[in-house]
């Protein structure tokens, strides 16, 4: 078992509405839509959870949010203990890193990354 596990999944919108419509509409996800202030994000709960974490083992929730042209698109978020410990393995394995690490309410430490293909992910510290 890895140290650093898929934790979350992440994808552009266009229409948040639409979006939040269609996937509660063709799986039964559950929406919660932030406002402004949240940078429009739209949480897409997909397993039974508990203080934003699913309770299942082996499963993940995710979110959608603004596309926002020539900015990296994270599809999948990696889950770590330490973040600057994460980030360093990242830069020494020739992934780019794409800022600092920012704090997320209530979530954790954030921050969005390239793999060495031009993929692009983030890396996710959970909160306490």
């Amino acid at each position: 078992m890895s140290d650093f596990p898929v934790v979350h999944f992440e994808m552009p919108y266009d229409d948040g509405s639409r979006a939040a419509n269609f996937y509660t509409a063709a799986f039964g996800w559950h929406t919660e839509i932030f406002g402004e202030d949240m940078g429009n994000y739209i949480v897409l709960g997909t397993a039974p959870s508990e203080n934003g974490r699913p309770t299942e083992p082996g499963t993940i929730n995710g979110g959608i949010y603004p596309r926002v042209p020539d900015r990296p698109a994270p599809g999948v978020t990696v889950g770590c203990d330490n973040i600057e410990t994460a980030v360093e393995r990242v830069t020494a394995a020739g992934g780019t890193v794409h800022g600092e690490p920012v704090q997320i309410p209530g979530v954790g430490l954030y921050v969005a990354f390239s793999d060495t293909e031009g993929n692009d992910l983030s890396l996710l510290q959970p909160g306490m």
